[in-house]
């Protein structure tokens, strides 16, 4: 009668497990006895102690970060976007570089269109583009700006002389005063005659 005043639900129930006088199946623990035994023997004959001075023949130079800037990769990084991996921009839209008067040409000018910009007008090769470049002098030191000048006026076809960080320190300090982009050919036609 007990059994009757047991809801339905509980007696479907089955009950909870427990090892009790079941243990674990000795052949089981045989198993993991003979694995670890197996692990540990495999350790100490396949370990292969070679002594530090065999070394792998590399000295610390091998090991040091070079510090040499590399113009390709901050060109890939910050202006293939816009002048192509060809240097040849986009027709109407982003000027050449490949035998651009402004890359191959004196490379102060260059220097100052890529320290602080360009907004408007600007003739490259005959074709008038009107668009804004923007300014880099924050974004590269001295050195990387040189690095890059460096590998498009010697990159696309061009064959102009390397710049050097000291050019590009001096137009930095020349032209700290100009307030924003420079303004297309108003502003950077006058200096290529200079």
């Amino acid at each position: 009668m007990a059994d009757q005043k047991t809801p339905q639900q509980q007696r479907r129930e089955q009950p909870e497990p427990y090892e009790g006088s079941h243990p674990v199946p000795k052949l089981v623990l045989t198993i993991i006895g003979a694995l670890f035994i197996w692990a540990v023997y495999y350790i100490f004959t396949t370990y292969n102690n070679m002594p530090p001075e065999l070394g792998d023949d590399r000295i610390a130079a091998d090991f040091a970060v070079s510090t040499t800037v590399d113009g390709a990769q901050l060109y890939t990084a910050h202006c293939v976007a816009c002048h192509q991996a060809t240097g040849k921009g986009i027709p109407g839209v982003f000027p050449p570089l490949d035998g651009s008067e402004w890359v191959i040409g004196d490379p102060a000018v260059t220097a100052r269109i890529v320290l602080h910009g360009i907004k408007g007008p600007l003739t490259v090769k005959g074709a008038k583009y009107d668009g804004e470049m923007p300014h880099f002098k924050e974004t590269f030191s001295d050195a990387e700006l040189a690095a890059v000048l460096t590998h498009i006026r010697s990159s696309f076809g061009n064959s102009a002389p390397a710049v050097d960080a000291a050019l590009v320190k001096k137009e930095r300090e020349a032209t700290k005063d100009h307030p924003d982009h420079w303004n297309g050919d108003e502003e950077l036609q006058p200096m290529l005659k200079e």
